[in-house]
């Protein structure tokens, strides 16, 4: 009996012994799986794809030699880990000797999630797409593309950067495009870029600017603050703001708010000038005659009436209705009935609708049609319909054809996923974000720099980025107007698709410039 127990449990033992050693190794073999998985290197990052080409043209009259880098920059993060690639490309004048005193200019454009094409392919590269002068639409291609006479490469050397998920650009190694999709995290690795390309490059004792269109007026003012402050500063000679946008309590209409009211205004009265919306336009000699008592009227008694609420008396009330349907061209009904508070897009839609016609946003000189004719809102901005198409395939083209730069894989014009991924944070806690404000980098840079300026482009029918916000802006924070350059132009967000504004913009910037 006893032998029997001994035998049976000897028998129970190994089949016991045995299950255990397979759970054992499940136990165990798992975790190890997984935990190979987590520290796992990441896959390994190829070398950065640059394409290079020699070129020459002529510009502004003079004969220039020019070497054109497309490619992408790898940066490093500050323990030296791969962080992203940024796709550029730079335009470097060849045939002369010394170029310590010749201006480098970064362009890039907003969004955010813009790519540099629109400035690159607008005004500034040598080469450009020409579109119609007048807002109409461009249609199919093919587009024209030609040399771009009025690019500045003659007297600066030029580089058009793609920031994180715009072009080619994305983040690298066990990083993701998020972790640059905000204010500072933007400004920080843009900034890199810089410093990487100038040390490479062998330019820092060059001149240096920044040029920033849209939301990238937003960058370039935090880029400032990135570059110039704390000890081994980059200095910089100036910015070029390009349809700015620098404090956004200017242009966001939120409960609460009234100050867009008072600084699109101006714009909407332009904009109803532009399509002869506006009763007694004979008795203004000029736009700019009629935009200054528009001014006029908004920093007094509208703001009065907007301030007071319903402390305003009737007859006040009565006369800001009255100056509105002036200024607007809208029913004094339809005011009474937006508590006199216009928000942008229902005036594009308002404007022009017994006419059964849209104005556009980036440029209210173009037109659209709705199918829907009764909404507060279009369904789309004409101006930016009208445009897209030409500049994308033109940069693709003139990249393929004419750069050497040979890719599959998507070129990101303009990326919703970046915009809707923004970190608008911008501050020491989370209270200091309120209405994002960067005109205090600019009035500060000012002040520890002493050459620092500021070039301001603005288009009178600019519904993005009104004019009168930006002189606001300039008005306030301390900055120095004295070294402000203020020009203004009869056109849209995108001044140079109006070639007389094109023209007058690069004559404008080159005077700038050509201060130093």
């Amino acid at each position: 009996m006893l032998d029997g127990m001994i035998n049976f449990t000897s028998s129970n033992m190994k089949l016991i012994k045995f299950q255990l050693f397979v759970l054992l190794i499940f136990l165990t073999a798992y975790p190890l799986h997984t935990m190979a998985e987590e520290k796992a290197p990441p896959a390994d990052i190829p070398e950065p794809v640059v394409a290079t080409s020699e070129h020459k043209t002529l510009l502004n009259g003079t004969p220039v030699n020019y070497k054109v880098t497309a490619g992408e920059t790898h940066l490093q993060d500050s323990k030296g880990k791969p962080a992203a690639s940024i796709f550029s490309i730079a335009y470097t004048r060849t045939d002369m000797k010394d170029v310590t005193d010749r201006p480098l200019l970064f362009v890039f454009n907003g969004g955010p999630g813009s790519s540099s094409v629109w400035m690159h392919m607008g005004v500034f590269g040598p080469k450009r797409v020409v579109l119609p002068s007048d807002a109409e639409r461009v249609g199919a291609p093919p587009y024209p593309i030609e040399t771009n006479p009025l690019s500045l490469l003659d007297m600066a050397d030029l580089v058009f950067i793609d920031p994180v998920g715009t072009g080619y650009s994305k983040a690298l190694g066990d990083k993701e495009g998020k972790a640059f999709w905000g204010v500072k995290q933007d400004a920080e690795i843009l900034a890199e870029f810089v410093r990487v390309y100038i040390t490479r490059n062998k330019r820092w004792n060059s001149p240096k600017y920044l040029a920033g269109e849209s939301y990238g007026t937003t960058r370039a003012a935090a880029m400032v603050k990135e570059l110039q402050e704390g000890w081994g500063s980059i200095d910089l000679n100036g910015v070029l703001l390009i349809s700015s946008i620098l404090d956004f309590q200017t242009g966001d209409f939120t409960a609460g708010n009234d100050l867009p009211y008072l600084t699109f205004l101006p714009t909407y009265a332009a904009t109803a000038w532009y399509h002869n919306a506006i009763p007694n336009k004979s008795k203004y000699p000029d736009l700019e005659s009629f935009l200054n008592e528009v001014r006029e009227f908004a920093l007094s008694d509208y703001a009065s009436v907007l301030l007071k609420g319903d402390l305003a008396q009737p007859s006040q009330i009565e006369k800001a209705v009255n100056k509105l349907h002036q200024y607007t061209g809208l029913s004094k009904r339809y005011i009474e009935q937006t508590d006199l508070r216009i928000n942008e897009f229902r005036f594009m839609k308002e404007l022009l609708r017994d006419q059964g016609k849209v104005v556009g946003r980036l440029d209210s000189r173009y037109l659209g049609e709705d199918q829907d004719q009764v909404s507060d809102s279009f369904e789309a901005d004409p101006s930016s319909y009208a445009i897209d198409g030409a500049y994308t395939a033109a940069l693709q083209h003139y990249m393929a054809t004419e750069l050497n730069v040979e890719r599959e894989d998507r070129y990101h014009i303009l990326s919703a996923e970046v915009f809707r991924n923004w970190d608008w944070l911008y501050g020491d806690s989370p209270r200091s974000q309120g209405f994002l404000a960067m005109t205090p980098n600019l009035s500060r840079a000012m002040r520890q720099n002493k050459d620092f300026r500021v070039f301001v482009a603005n288009g009178y029918y600019d519904l993005a980025t009104p004019f009168f916000a930006t002189e606001y802006s300039m008005n306030h924070h301390g900055m120095d107007t004295s070294r402000v350059t203020m020009k203004y132009y009869e056109a849209g967000h995108m001044m140079y698709i109006h070639h007389p504004s094109l023209e007058q913009l690069v004559k404008d910037i080159r005077e700038f410039m050509n201060k130093e």
